[in-house]
């Protein structure tokens, strides 16, 4: 099973820096994250490379030293390293197989650099459904040997309006069990789970695909590909209740199968304009997990 040899059997906590993004260079900085995740109680974390490296893809040295500082000052482990395959650089054009893998072994180097096991590989898509490029295959498999090499897993992110029981995500299984790899697997996003979702602005009408939704057990026979998870959440409570998502229900799951991967908070509500908003529905959806996850 994935994960560290902590807590071995049990999900662990993180927070995808994603959710500061209303308030991340105005309101508070890279080390303002960094503690607000320690005093969650969680020690992980998910970047987007390109929003939270300085300088990416080459940061400086003073930069990357000032990385590590944070991430001992704070106790807090890189979890998951979020980059595209951005297939759709040049206008008229499809990257070529070679350009989309020299794009990814530039960031699993990186992403090793930096201290990161988990890739949140984001594949270029072809239409509305998120269908990746047709030639994923070949530069995943270019890469491979790389992954191992650097000790990185490369997962695409499934979330809506794709769901767990699809063609997409039995073409990745059927590519990981044939290349026999565990260098390349899957990130869910629980908003799959959402049987309630809120718009993201007032007034806002839901896409249809929105309304639709997995059951809980249809994460089941993925959990070997899991390597990380996105803990989508939009709305918590003020009695620590998140009301668009069965947590309760995906958290028993995880636990009744012994899941030991990162939970990464990614807050997708409203980003209301108060300072702290986001930081409050973080602890609350951090003391939910702790409950369901029987942390003391």
């Amino acid at each position: 099973m994935v994960g560290s040899d902590l807590n071995v059997g049990k999900p662990k906590r993180g927070v995808s820096l994603y959710s500061y993004s209303g308030e991340y260079g105005v309101t508070m900085t890279l080390e303002d994250m960094f503690a607000d995740i320690a005093d969650l109680g969680a020690d992980g974390l998910e970047i987007l490379a390109n929003g939270h490296v300085e300088g990416y893809p080459e940061p400086t040295d003073e930069w990357v030293e000032n990385w590590f500082f944070l991430l001992d000052k704070y106790k807090i482990k890189p979890v998951e390293y979020g980059h595209w395959v951005d297939s759709r650089l040049y206008q008229g054009r499809e990257l070529s197989t070679q350009e989309s893998y020299d794009m990814l072994l530039r960031d699993i180097k990186l992403a090793n650099k930096l201290g990161f096991t988990v890739l949140r590989t984001k594949l270029g898509v072809i239409d509305d459904d998120l269908t990746p490029v047709k030639n994923w295959r070949e530069f995943i498999r270019m890469a491979l040997p790389d992954a191992e090499e650097y000790n990185v897993r490369m997962c695409p992110e499934i979330h809506k309006p794709t769901l767990l029981k699809s063609k997409m995500v039995d073409e990745y299984v059927e590519f990981i069990e044939k290349e026999n790899t565990k260098y390349f697997g899957i990130n869910v996003d629980f908003g799959v789970f959402s049987t309630n979702p809120i718009p993201m602005r007032e007034g806002e009408e839901l896409a249809p695909f929105m309304k639709l939704f997995c059951p809980v057990e249809d994460i089941k026979p993925l959990l070997p590909y899991v390597y990380a998870c996105h803990a989508k959440f939009q709305n918590m409570s003020e009695d620590f209740i998140e009301t668009t998502t069965p947590y309760d229900e995906i958290l028993n799951l995880l636990l009744e199968h012994q899941w030991d991967g990162y939970l990464l908070s990614e807050y997708e509500g409203p980003h209301k304009e108060i300072p702290g908003y986001v930081s409050d529905q973080l602890r609350r959806q951090h003391i939910m997990m702790k409950q369901l996850l029987g942390e003391n």
